[in-house]
């Protein structure tokens, strides 16, 4: 699963070479070709590629032909003089050289800020462990207990391991991957590229550019596999419920095994990796109960429709056109008799030309041979599907349109999506009135295209513009009324995503719990992370840091993970029993989150967004570029805690 080291015994030729480098990305040739060589005569105009259509990563660089041609022939050239040079390690890559050959190879201004954050991708620094081993008379007093073997939970487990500190990680499923264990819906994948939808020290030869629910989940355990994960894993453990006891400055974590049983197990430190799209959420319907045929959310699809011939001829609702209903309508839409979809309001959707697209040998070869390509390339993702976007998410205040847009560039994105839309739907301008959303781009997560509108013009496909009122016997009464009749409905209805921590009932310092500390849904923490009256309580995908306007979260997760590390790290240095986070230090940061997405457009009142609470306020998303969260995570300062010096061990 990760990469093989070079075998230089085993030279390829000129020509294998220059096969490989056919398949290159342009953009990331010519950062690999300057670095290899320190050679900057390639960064003139003739060369400089132009910027990226909308999520494209614009593999020719928009460049010429013979232009192309000359720079994949100097990078087999670079590449042949490597070889002969006995194939040395990479030379060190400043943040100078960084911000320059992404602000080039963007063909737009990267801003140079980006520099060291890049420049950390470019290096693959967070390849490297955050902790050192923790000394032997601590071993017994600085403990862990990890809710959750998802992406969180394992990175987390990983460091934890490395560095010899004793956790247990408590999961309550019979396999690690969390949301990508629990949904295996037809069409289920990642909508953030596969280069980029990975773990910066995991290396794997993704098949198709955007990864597919299955290829994500054997990833996931091969992760788990390399780190011996498992081994630190009590699978199915419910935690039901968690206290902090001052007096002993731990945590008492009350657990349910998948037999009943109810014990309780004590750690320092509790680190929950739960996420928030791991409960479903169903809509409170009359007659929910009543439905002959099979009724279940989209997480919760059943194994016995996956075998051949279970769908085929039926008639099936989906109720929701959210990323999840994008993703299973397209993948059925062939077999089954007929499919509705309820939507009470439309989507974004985005182009992209590589949704389907393989990757290829030719590309795996790059990425495992090729010094820096792999990691140029992510680097290169990370502008094009992270920060790129975010400065025209800002609301003019002067714009005239009151819900079509918030700036001249978001009318711009908007005006290029509706093309885009109606060449996929042609004459149908029933559906295209349908489709297009009356609030402004990227209001809510833009969804990729993946064949919806296509579907859409199936004879066998209906799109019903409302919401769902009833559940009958055999089938659905629409919000006018209508009566329909299915064999089988899928709730695509979302998760409980302003519900952090839901539905454990943890108790801080206090007595008081999260729900009364924070309400119910209106969750807040400092950097998502860490909140007042918790000691010792590390939240990882916690209030505030999923990402409404693009990228790879588990880039956030890797950020999160550096700051916990680093959070324990002090513990240990400066031999402390408990940290827990300034309430001066966490108001200070909430209400700039607040005034922040104040002006930012998920908080347009044109549209409603799971970003939201009931109350209109931002409980789920970063308003930060990724490039600020990270600055703000990579280090903990210690003067923005309460301390408590070590008084007691683990019994």
């Amino acid at each position: 699963m990760t990469s093989v080291p070079l075998d230089t015994a085993n030279r390829p030729s000129t020509d294998e070479i220059a096969t490989a480098v056919a398949a290159g990305n342009i953009p990331t040739l010519l950062a690999v070709l300057v670095e290899m060589t320190g050679d900057r005569r390639w960064l003139i105009d003739r060369y400089r590629p132009t910027r990226s259509r909308g999520m494209d990563d614009n593999a020719t660089g928009g460049l010429p032909a013979d232009v192309q041609d000359e720079i994949r022939r100097a990078v087999v050239d670079a590449l042949e003089d490597w070889y002969d040079r006995g194939a040395p390690p990479r030379r060190p890559v400043d943040d100078e050289l960084v911000a320059t050959l992404m602000n080039f190879t963007a063909g737009e201004d990267v801003p140079a800020e980006f520099g060291p954050m890049m420049a950390e991708i470019v290096r693959g620094d967070l390849r490297e462990k955050h902790l050192q081993r923790v000394p032997d008379e601590l071993s017994t007093a600085i403990t862990a207990l990890v809710i959750g073997a998802g992406v969180a939970g394992m990175l987390i487990s990983t460091q934890l391991a490395e560095a010899g500190i004793e956790h247990t990680v408590l999961e309550k499923n019979d396999e690690v991957g969390g949301s990508w264990y629990e949904n295996h819906y037809p069409g289920a994948g990642v909508d953030t590229p596969s280069y980029l939808y990975s773990v910066s020290s995991f290396d794997h030869d993704w098949s198709t550019h955007f990864g597919k629910r299955d290829e994500v989940q054997g990833y996931l355990q091969a992760f788990a596999d390399h780190h011996r994960v498992r081994d630190r894993i009590r699978f199915g453990t419910e935690v039901v419920s968690a206290a902090y006891d001052p007096a002993t400055q731990h945590w008492n974590v009350h657990v349910r095994d998948r037999d009943g049983r109810e014990h309780t197990l004590t750690s320092r430190i509790l680190i929950s990796a739960v996420g928030i799209l791991n409960r479903p959420k169903l809509p409170d319907l009359r007659g929910m109960d009543t439905f002959t045929g099979p009724l279940f959310h989209s997480a919760a699809w059943p194994e016995h429709l996956d075998e051949p011939g279970a769908l085929t001829g039926k008639r099936v609702a989906i109720v929701g056109s959210g990323a999840s209903a994008m993703q299973i309508g397209p993948a059925i839409a062939d077999e089954v008799g007929s499919l509705t979809v309820f939507q009470r309001s439309p989507h974004w959707i985005a182009p992209n030309d590589d949704y389907f697209a393989p990757v290829g040998d030719r590309v795996h070869w790059l990425m495992n041979n090729v010094p820096g390509y792999r990691e140029w390339y992510r680097a290169r993702l990370s502008w094009i599907f992270n920060d790129k976007v975010h400065p025209t998410l800002q609301i003019d205040p002067d714009w005239p349109e009151p819900t079509a847009s918030i700036n001249a560039v978001n009318h711009g994105h908007r005006e290029f999506y509706l093309r885009y839309m109606r060449s996929e739907l042609g004459d149908r301008e029933d559906l295209i009135e349908l489709s297009t959303p009356d609030y402004p781009p990227f209001g809510k997560r833009m969804l990729l295209d993946n064949g919806w509108f296509r579907m859409l013009r199936r004879p066998n496909v209906s799109l019903v513009p409302r919401g769902v009122r009833e559940v009958t016997p055999t089938g659905l009464i629409d919000s006018d009324g209508t009566a329909h009749e299915f064999d089988i409905i899928v709730f695509a209805t979302g998760f409980h995503s302003d519900r952090y921590l839901y539905p454990m009932d943890v108790v801080g310092r206090s007595g008081k719990t999260t729900v009364e500390a924070w309400g119910d849904h209106d969750a807040y923490a400092y950097l998502g992370i860490t909140a007042p009256d918790f000691p010792n309580l590390f939240i990882l995908t916690g209030p505030n840091t999923a990402l409404g306007h693009g990228g790879s979260f588990i880039s956030i997760l890797e950020y999160q993970v550096r700051y916990v590390c680093d959070a324990i790290r002090q513990m240990i240095d400066h031999r402390l029993g408990a940290l827990e986070v300034r309430r001066d230090v966490t108001d200070a940061y909430n209400e700039a989150v607040d005034a922040q997405h104040a002006r930012m457009v998920w908080t347009h009142p044109a549209m409603t967004n799971w970003y939201r609470n009931a109350d209109g306020r931002v409980v789920a998303v970063l308003p930060w570029r990724i490039v600020d969260y990270w600055s703000r995570t990579r280090r903990l300062d210690l003067s923005d805690f309460h301390t408590e010096p070590l008084t007691t061990v683990k019994a």
